[in-house]
C-alpha cells in the first residue's frame, strides 16, 4: 500500500491511542485503586469500606453513597509505595501518549494536505509522515511500559499487605482500567509498526524513514548527458540548394 495516503490503519491507531489515554485519565481520577473492607461483629454497626485512590481517600458504610471520611489531602500523605509510584508514573505515561497522538495527527495531516510534489530545496525540511508514525509507535510502546509495570505491581503489593496485616485489602477497578489502557497503547504501537513495515520499500535502509510521496517524486538527479547529446541540442540542419545545370 502507498504511504502517501491516509489508511484505515493509521486512523484506527489514532482512535485506539485516544481511547487508551482517556482510560488512563479516568484511572487517575477514580478513587478505586485499593479497597480496605473493615468488618464488625456489632449488629448495631455497619461494615466500613475505605476507597483509596491516588489523590483522595473515601470511607463509606455499607448501603451508603456518602463518604464518612473524605480526605482531599491524601495525595500528600500516601503511605503505600505502589500508589506513590503511580502518582508519577501515570501522568508521565499520559504525557508520553499525548505526545505520540500529536505526532500521529501531524503525520496524517501532512499526508492528507501537503502537495504531492515537494519543493526540491525544502525536501529535507518537510515533515516526514511515516517517520512521525514510527516515532509515535515508539512513544506508545514507552507509555505502555510506564503505566503497565506499576499497575501490575499493585496486584503483588496487595498480596503483600494481606500477608503483613489482615486479608482486608483488594485492588479495585482502576487497576483493570489501567491494564486495559496499557493493552490499548501496545495495540496502537504494534499497529503503527505494522503499517510502517508494510509501507517500507525494499531499497530503503532499515533506519531511514520513508517520504509521504512516491519514490519517483524524489529522483531529482538525472544522468549527465553525453557530449553527443549536448551537441545535438544545438545542431541545426541547413538545407543545401543546388543549381541545376
Amino acid at each position: 500500500m502507498g504511504c502517501r495516503d491516509v489508511h484505515a490503519a493509521t486512523v484506527l491507531a489514532f482512535l485506539s491511542g485516544t481511547a487508551s489515554v482517556a482510560g488512563l485519565f479516568a484511572a487517575v481520577l477514580l478513587p478505586n485503586w485499593r479497597l480496605m473492607r473493615l468488618h464488625t461483629f456489632n449488629k448495631n454497626e455497619k461494615n466500613l469500606t475505605v476507597y483509596t485512590g491516588l489523590w483522595i481517600k473515601c470511607a463509606r458504610f455499607d448501603g451508603s453513597k456518602d463518604c464518612v471520611i473524605y480526605d482531599t489531602e491524601w495525595y500528600t500523605a500516601v503511605d503505600q509505595l505502589d500508589l506513590r509510584v503511580l502518582q508519577f508514573a501515570l501522568p508521565c505515561s499520559m504525557l508520553t501518549a499525548v505526545s505520540a497522538l500529536l505526532l500521529c495527527l501531524i503525520g496524517m495531516c501532512n499526508t492528507a494536505f501537503v502537495s504531492s510534489v515537494p519543493n526540491i530545496k525544502l525536501a529535507k525540511c518537510l515533515v516526514n509522515s511515516p517517520g512521525c508514525h514510527l516515532v509515535a509507535g515508539l512513544l506508545f510502546l514507552l507509555a505502555c511500559a510506564i503505566c503497565l509495570t506499576p499497575a501490575i505491581w499493585v496486584i503483588f503489593y496487595n498480596n503483600y499487605l494481606n500477608k503483613k496485616y489482615e486479608p482486608v485489602f483488594t485492588f479495585d477497578i482502576s487497576v483493570y482500567i489501567t491494564i486495559a489502557s496499557a493493552g490499548g497503547l501496545f495495540f496502537t504501537s504494534v499497529l503503527l509498526f505494522l503499517w510502517y513495515c508494510a509501507c517500507k520499500t525494499l531499497p530503503s535502509p532499515f533506519w531511514q524513514p520513508l517520504y509521504s510521496h512516491s519514490s519517483s517524486m524524489h529522483s531529482y538527479s538525472s544522468q549527465p548527458y553525453s557530449a553527443r547529446s549536448r551537441l545535438s541540442a544545438i545542431e541545426i540542419d541547413i538545407p543545401v540548394v543546388t543549381h541545376a545545370s
